[in-house]
Parts: structure tokens; sequence; C-alpha cells
């Protein structure tokens, strides 16, 4: 085994001990993944679906699928909204239309629609939260008790963010199930992770000391915990070592059947007085931020891939699967 060197923080070792000494494999007790999902799916959701990136959206309107519905998104000066893709009067795309005084403006026949709907249409009940936007779809989930806001974990006051998007082959449950498996971290990502070891296990949350790799051998040591606040997200949280209360939040929302965003939100934080100075050239931050989350999602999406593969695959049937591309 390579030698690792870890600097910064220095954790409570008293509190670090390992709550098993097997192996990985051992620990990574496919009844006790199981068991975490089904706890998670069970969550309310309130009816709440992440679609992006807040900064994604602007002025120029733009087609997003969810749930196999095609909506058209775009910013006005009350912020963002989001509405059926059809235009209520000849069907329309009005994603490619455009935006003029917050109504959006159908390419065929000029139309302008806003707030106010037209006939059927109106836009969606929708949530900024300042990183991400959410949409809530009333007759999506039939019996789920909707929320007016979504339902999300504890965020840093000050913090630099990052959002990556990509799209996998899978179910929202496949995305949850990856995350729940803090076991397979330093032999999936070996170029991420140099030291993983569960230190705490409960039904609401696991908690993980690892040593994240900065540069070859040199790494930083932190605690974590990763906990569901509602049945499509998973959320880390440092709670121990250098940039204590960041927060990774990944989202898993559906496309279609058999296809998942994974959208990922790192909302990185420090009380170290460099991290000011980050604040400031936060724009040159932000991509290598969310570099290092695409690297460790184009595996991460593969293992969600599988999972969906082999609880789909039937006997004596081949089927040829691929990576949908973006």
């Amino acid at each position: 085994m390579k030698p690792l060197w870890t600097f910064g923080r220095r954790l409570d070792e008293s509190v670090g001990q390992p709550i098993e000494d097997s192996p990985d494999w051992q620990q990574a007790n496919p009844k006790r993944i199981d068991k975490a999902l089904c706890r998670a799916l069970a969550l309310p959701s309130g009816g709440w679906f992440v679609v992006g990136a807040s900064r994604g959206i602007t002025t120029a309107p733009r087609c997003v699928r969810i749930c196999d519905r095609h909506l058209v998104a775009w910013r006005t000066s009350q912020g963002v909204r989001l509405a059926p893709n059809e235009c209520p009067h000849m069907g329309a795309s009005l994603a490619e239309g455009l935006v003029r005084d917050d109504r959006l403006v159908c390419p065929w026949h000029g139309l302008a629609i806003g707030d106010e709907g037209h006939g059927s249409w109106k836009p969606l009940p929708t949530f900024d939260d300042g990183v991400l936007t959410w949409v809530r779809l009333d007759d999506e989930e039939p019996g789920v008790a909707l929320s007016d806001q979504p339902f999300m974990a504890p965020r840093p006051k000050t913090f630099i963010d990052g959002v990556i998007q990509l799209w996998a082959e899978c179910e929202p449950r496949d995305v949850i199930a990856n995350r729940l498996d803090p076991w397979h971290g330093t032999h999936f990502h070996p170029y991420s992770f140099g030291r993983l070891k569960v230190i705490d296990l409960t039904e609401e949350a696991v908690t993980v000391r690892v040593a994240k790799r900065v540069l070859g051998p040199f790494a930083v040591e932190v605690d974590a915990t990763f906990h569901c606040p509602d049945p499509r997200t998973i959320v880390m949280t440092i709670i121990g070592g250098e940039g204590e209360g960041s927060v990774v939040e990944t989202h898993a929302t559906p496309i279609c059947p058999g296809r998942t965003a994974i959208i990922e939100a790192t909302l990185a934080t420090s009380d170290r007085y460099q991290f000011k100075m980050a604040q400031l050239v936060a724009g040159f931050v932000r991509p290598f931020m969310e570099r290092s989350a695409q690297r460790l999602w184009v595996d991460d999406a593969a293992y969600a891939e599988r999972l969906y593969r082999l609880r789909d695959e039937r006997p004596g049937r081949y089927r040829r699967h691929r990576r949908p591309s973006a």
C-alpha cells in the first residue's frame, strides 16, 4: 500500500474508531443498504423535484424534461418560472420563443402569456433556494402530501457553490443506493480517497472518516455524515476537520422511465481566513470544484446504472445498454 500523508486539522482519534473490523465487502451488507434505501424512499417529498442550477435559468427560455413532461423554464423580474412547454393556442414549443416584459412569447403566432395563465395553461409552483431551482408537480405522485417548499438539509451561512448535472440510465433509487454505500469509496475511487472507514451507523445517518486526496499521497482527513432529507436526495455534511460545515447535496430527478438526472450541489465553507479570499475569486474556484465532482460521478453513474440493469434484466433475455449522452 502506498504511503498517505494527511495534513490540516487533526481529528479526535478516540471517537473515530471503525464500527466493524471486518473487510469492506462484508460491511457493505446488501440487506443493510437496501433497508436504508427503503427508509429513504418512504420519506415525504412534498411533490418537489430539482430542476438544476439556479444560475442556469436565464431570461432565455429553455426546455427541461422531468417525469416525462416537457417544461419551459425562464427567469422573470420576480424570479424563476416553469410551465408546460406547449403553447395553449396550437401547441408550439414555448422554449423556442422569447421573453418580453416577463411574459413568454410564442414563436408561432406571438401569444404572450405570463403568471395569470391562459385557459388550462399556467405556471407551476417553483422554489429557488439560491443554488438550485425546484418545481412541484402536484399530480405526479398520487397520495403524496404537498408542501409549500422542499424539505432541505441545513446549509452553511457562507459558501462557494458549484453545481454539476449529468444523466444516467437508471432510476433515482439507484443514485441514492450508491450514496448509501460508502464502503465502495476507496475501491472505486482510489484517485480521490486514500482511506475511508465507517465510524457510526444509525437508521438516520452514516458517519465516515475519510482521507480525501489533495495531491498524490497528500490528503486531508474529515468526518462526514450522510443522510436523506427526502426520497430523491442524499446530503453529505462535513462535521469535523477541514471545511467543517461544508455540504454536498446529491439530487436524483427522474427524466423518463429508466433515465435519471444526477444534480449535485457542493457548498464549500471554512472558518479559515483564506476562505474569504477564495470567495472573492469564486468564479475561478468553481470550475475546479465542479470538475472534481464530475470525475467521481462518471464512476458512480456506472455503479447506479449497473444496479438498474441487474434489477431490470430478465433470464434468457439480452438487451444492450449504453450510457446515454448528455
